[in-house]
């Protein structure tokens, strides 16, 4: 994430557009006209292959800039954004944005993001086949929750995930729904979340982490 003095300053750069729950906030294969920063909500990350199969890649969330790689390198977009949760960002002129970035010196705050995505691809991916379920369930939940609350980092007792459906978080951890709707009664009986359609309510954070911390 970029810091708080840029990250306000590039907020002036654009236009406030919001998003419905569930809509296509970046599409496949369109060009990369412009980008948006994420400042409120959760969306989440996913690539249409050619057999009609979606693969998840990623969850993002406030303070985060979504399709910000098909602007700098001119290719058309490699996966859609779809908004989880109602969201509002700010709308980034392509053109603009890379100006903003050259003035600004941002080049290597920005490359230092790319590695950190990367990074954390490769830790899922390496999470999905060594740890057990429940513990990558927790640890989803966490990195949800912590996504939600960018700017203090403290997640209080009672914040609320919304919009997420269970096979949404199965394709997260690489399981099954029915495999993720007893990873939650797991989690449910510790006390640490409660669950409701499309929802997501973390009771006892402390419990949660200790789960994800589990190997």
């Amino acid at each position: 994430m970029l810091s708080d003095d840029v990250w306000r300053e590039l907020r002036d750069q654009g236009t406030v557009r919001r998003f419905r729950e569930r809509s296509v906030m970046l599409r496949q294969g369109d060009p990369g006209t412009h980008l948006l920063a994420l400042t409120d909500g959760l969306a989440k990350v996913v690539c249409r292959e050619t057999d009609g199969v979606t693969t998840w890649l990623a969850f993002r969330g406030p303070g985060d800039l979504l399709g910000e790689v098909s602007v700098f390198n001119g290719t058309t977009r490699t996966a859609d954004v779809i908004a989880l949760s109602p969201c509002t960002t700010i709308v980034l002129e392509a053109q603009r944005f890379r100006r903003f970035v050259e003035e600004r010196g941002l080049v290597m705050a920005l490359m230092r993001q790319t590695l950190a995505r990367l990074r954390e691809s490769d830790l899922h991916r390496t999470e999905r086949l060594t740890l057990p379920l429940v513990v990558r369930l927790a640890r989803s939940l966490v990195r949800l929750a912590e996504l939600a609350e960018p700017v203090t980092g403290a997640v209080p007792e009672g914040l609320r995930l919304t919009g997420l459906t269970q096979e949404e978080i199965a394709q997260s951890i690489g399981v099954t729904r029915n495999a993720v709707i007893g990873g939650l009664q797991q989690l449910r009986d510790t006390g640490a979340v409660e669950t409701a359609r499309r929802v997501v309510v973390i009771r006892d954070m402390a419990a949660l982490r200790r789960w994800a911390a589990a190997e």
